[in-house]
């Protein structure tokens, strides 16, 4: 999934919801890493899922339901009225924070499930995977599905090469902690979310390959869904509290989706080798974070890059069935995102003359 970045003033990228803008990594760092990778580019060939899993454990897994689908539709959105009907009984200070924090999760758990419309997984009736997943998913974050799906099936077609379209909003890693600490800082000032309105009110932002026309089509239904989504909260005397949404997928929900960005594909052990294994990683997380980080199971990446037609609802039976056939093997787990961070933010090497 992509949201967009704007790095330090050496590093800057722009991926948005299916909006390809690929640029060089500039950072010393970045340059170093993709020197390393490249004398490591001996691309092994991976381990397909028809080598460890039989013909009905691979039905079993990717088999879709629409009940399960709208039962996490339906969570994720009752927890976002929990979290904002709670804000407007007990309005305060306190009680912001509290949703500033817990509400980004949520976000990110409609971005996962329009990942999931977008693999076909989410429901078992496409037409459902198609309406549910643009409407009540992807248009509420400010994205959108077409545009989404066919940016995003190219990252799996292309990952572990230099082709990967999303390569800029992970291969600079590892990065200083000066580094991440601007980043950090523009994302909860709001900077990271000003640009990204500014690219879609340029028509930017999710129009791959389509005409202006279309774009500005795309921001009249993003502009539609939040208008729908006010009157609603409006209709529940909780008017006051869109703006707290909206606050929210400004500031903290920008952080969370760089936090995931980067535990997927960012500092592993080589990002142009083909397997999954080399190229993506799982956190084992608990469950705090989950909640807070990593809604639906998102944090099993290394597993949906394994095979991406498997619905997130089974990527830890996928992950269990795997263990037991050794694909794991020799490979340390990341044990919750505070190890991810550390593995991350590196400081520099100091330059000798």
């Amino acid at each position: 999934m992509r949201q967009t970045y704007t790095g330090d003033n050496n590093v800057a990228f722009l991926v948005f919801y299916g909006t390809i803008g690929q640029h060089t990594i500039f950072t010393f760092k970045g340059l170093q890493m993709s020197a390393k990778a490249l004398q490591n580019d001996c691309p092994t060939t991976p381990i397909k899922p028809s080598q460890i899993l039989s013909a009905e454990e691979r039905l079993a897994l990717t088999k879709s339901s629409d009940l399960a689908g709208f039962w996490l539709v339906a969570q994720t959105w009752s927890l976002i009225f929990l979290l904002l009907g709670l804000a407007a009984s007990y309005p305060g200070v306190l009680t912001s924070l509290l949703v500033l924090v817990l509400l980004p999760g949520r976000q990110l758990g409609l971005a996962v499930l329009m990942h999931e419309a977008g693999h076909g997984s989410l429901f078992a009736t496409s037409a459902w995977n198609r309406w549910v997943g643009q409407w009540l998913c992807a248009l509420p974050t400010l994205g959108d599905l077409p545009s989404y799906a066919s940016g995003h099936l190219e990252h799996h077609r292309k990952a572990g090469t230099h082709d990967d379209p999303d390569l800029a909003n992970y291969a600079a890693y590892p990065i200083s902690r000066k580094s991440f600490r601007r980043k950090v800082f523009r994302d909860l000032t709001g900077q990271t979310g000003f640009k990204l309105l500014m690219s879609l009110y340029r028509g930017g932002a999710g129009n791959m390959n389509r005409a202006q026309g279309q774009g500005r089509g795309l921001l009249a239904k993003q502009i539609l869904v939040q208008g729908a989504l006010f009157a609603t909260l409006y209709a529940l005397g909780w008017g006051w509290t869109w703006l707290l949404w909206f606050a929210t997928f400004m500031t903290t929900y920008m952080l969370v989706i760089r936090l995931r960005q980067i535990a997927e594909h960012g500092a592993v052990p080589n990002l142009y080798d083909l397997d999954p294994r080399e190229n993506t990683r799982t956190v084992e997380a608990p469950l705090w974070q989950k909640f807070l980080l990593a809604p639906h199971g998102v944090n099993y990446h290394l597993e949906h890059h394994f095979m991406a037609a498997v619905p997130c609802y089974r990527l830890l039976d996928l992950r269990r069935l795997l263990r037991s056939r050794g694909y794991f093997h020799g490979m340390p787990a990341a044990s919750g995102y505070g190890s991810v961070l550390k593995s991350v933010l590196q400081e520099p090497p100091s330059v000798t003359s």
